[in-house]
């Protein structure tokens, strides 16, 4: 095994690999995970329509243009006022692109940049590949409404952590100080306090030896974990990573030694001299753990801007799952099967799109996932009395109903929802809208959904509890999610209620369209253009004056 693989010098990139590992190199190497980051200057298939294509948003315009092979967006804002920013970085490839970019004098290849030329800005537009369509880039998450068009943050000191390799030491100093977090590294302090790895310094010496070195190649001094943090946050680069993108050391760690000596084999687990990251779980279920800790380093988003999570959890006090995409990996250390289950059963991590190879598969293959543990349940009789359902259709599926499709997805889709539970738990019967059931079962009341759950799977459950979520017994799950749920919630209903065509719904979604969060807004949309089978001439970036108005010009 290797000795350390957390330090720079520790790491040997990509190519290094494709001396033994050449196939799965070249896989993935195609993968959107690897070109999740992209120089703009020689960035391949790029789609965004940087063709004079101007987007607009409320009284503000962001214009896309090319020019000798370099991309530009010029905004123009009236409370902002305007930039001109040459595209830098391509973020992203699988369901969007999102653009970073530094400012210059004039849309022309041979601008030069204004200030430092490392300092890039992430820009406010995305081009998103479902709708073939412009959106403002923080509408990908749960943020309210923007007053306008304007550049920022620092794409090196907010995206630069999980959307590339760095060395892992760079990732931990906050875990290791006992500080706050920086960047995608905040694992640990959202999980319960049974589950949380311990990060301790095992000799500050060498500790020591390992923070100043990093300062110094950064070009700053730090010899203790908060001077090299804050080192860190205003110093590092894109020069300063492994490699740009999601390399093989991003999930191996750094693997100089395995190179130079093949016997040394890599480690997905941290290895150091200076210090230790010591799991909670006992051996026996540390391998999953160690793998879905590997699929954490970046999939373990709780977005920091909205508070509430699943099981009617709080961001700040006692959190539950994530409500959104990228939080799959802690998601699934949250749930019933993470002691013996982990990422890599289910998703192939160097195919070039696993998820749509789990899509494609039939029953079979997706039950016995879970009936290779679960095997009492892999007879057809079996499943039908344990579901309830016809073995034969959807509604017996494992995942159906224990990781049902509840979560926003970057696509403005529902994804499955990766904390393995069941939708009997009373957790998520009395804290959290709708009752998962209605998730297929759109036409069903309160009433008729919690007494068929506890007469099928012997439960009870306090009926004010019910009456206080959605208002009645009587109510639609779905009608009532989308008037008095949380946003998160709604977002589900929305989506539920489009894609059943319930015309009940129209008149709650029309008012929607105003939402405070402009991603629920955009659910509340769809779901009424799949109502009435057409498109909407509804611009929902607009101010909410007018979206009323355009709403009103509807009936």
């Amino acid at each position: 095994m290797v000795r350390s693989n957390v330090r720079f010098e520790d790491y040997a990139g990509t190519e290094s690999c494709r001396r033994c590992h050449a196939a799965y190199v070249e896989k993935w190497l195609a993968t959107p995970m690897h070109n999740m980051t992209r120089a703009a200057r020689t960035a391949e298939g790029v789609q965004g329509p940087f063709d004079g294509t101007v987007f607009k948003f409320r009284e503000d315009t962001a214009t896309l243009t090319s020019d000798g092979g370099e991309r530009f967006v010029t905004l123009a804002s009236k409370r902002f006022g305007g930039g001109i920013y040459k595209v830098t970085r391509v973020i992203g490839g699988h369901h969007r692109e999102d653009y970073a970019g530094v400012t210059v004098s004039a849309a022309r290849a041979d601008a030069k940049p204004m200030g430092d030329p490392t300092e890039e800005l992430v820009l406010p537009v995305s081009w998103v590949y479902k709708t073939r369509s412009l959106r403002y880039k923080g509408f990908s998450v749960m943020v309210k409404e923007r007053a306008g068009l304007r550049a920022g943050p620092v794409w090196n000191q907010t995206c630069i952590f999980c959307h590339n390799t760095p060395p892992y030491l760079s990732t931990v100093l906050g875990a290791l100080s006992g500080t706050h977090g920086y960047q995608g590294e905040v694992l640990d302090p959202l999980l319960p306090s049974s589950m949380r790895a311990q990060y301790v310094v095992t000799d500050p010496k060498k500790m020591e030896e390992a923070l100043s070195a990093e300062s110094a190649r950064l070009g700053g001094s730090g010899r203790t974990l908060r001077a090299t943090m804050a080192v860190t946050r205003s110093r590092f680069r894109a020069s300063h990573l492994v490699e740009v993108g999601i390399g093989c050391e991003s999930c191996h760690l750094g693997s100089a030694e395995h190179v130079k000596d093949p016997e040394r084999l890599p480690s997905l687990e941290p290895r150091s001299d200076a210090f230790a990251v010591r799991l909670a779980k006992p051996p026996a279920a540390q391998r999953a753990e160690s793998i879905n800790r590997v699929c954490a380093r970046c999939h373990q988003v709780l977005f920091s801007g909205y508070d509430p999570t699943w099981e009617g959890g709080s961001r700040k006090r006692g959190p539950g799952g994530s409500h959104i995409n990228s939080g799959e990996a802690r998601d699934m250390m949250l749930g019933a099967c993470a002691t013996k289950m982990s990422c890599v059963d289910c998703h192939d991590p160097h195919a070039p799109d696993g998820v749509a190879q789990l899509r494609a598969a039939d029953a079979a293959t997706m039950d016995a996932l879970c009936t290779k543990c679960h095997s009492k349940y892999a007879g057809a009789e079996a499943l039908r009395a344990h579901s309830h359902h016809d073995p034969a259709r959807e509604g017996a599926r494992c995942v159906s109903c224990h990781m049902p499709k509840k979560n926003m997805s970057l696509d403005g889709d529902l994804t499955r929802y990766h904390r393995v539970g069941s939708p009997t738990d009373m957790t998520k019967v009395i804290e959290d809208r709708p009752l998962e059931c209605a998730l297929c079962h759109a036409d069903k009341s309160v009433n008729d959904l919690a007494r068929t759950m506890e007469k099928w799977w012997s439960k009870a459950y306090d009926d004010g509890s019910l009456e206080r979520l959605y208002g009645s017994l009587d109510a639609n799950v779905l009608l009532a999610t989308a008037e008095k749920g949380k946003p998160h919630e709604q977002a589900v209903a929305f989506q539920v209620l489009g894609d059943a065509k319930v015309k009940e719904a129209a008149p709650v979604l029309a008012r929607q369209l105003t939402h405070t969060y402009p991603l629920v807004r955009g659910y509340a949309k769809r779901a009424l253009e799949s109502i009435r089978g057409a498109p909407l001439a509804i611009d929902i970036d607009a101010p909410d004056d007018a979206i009323a108005e355009q709403v009103r010009q509807l009936r």
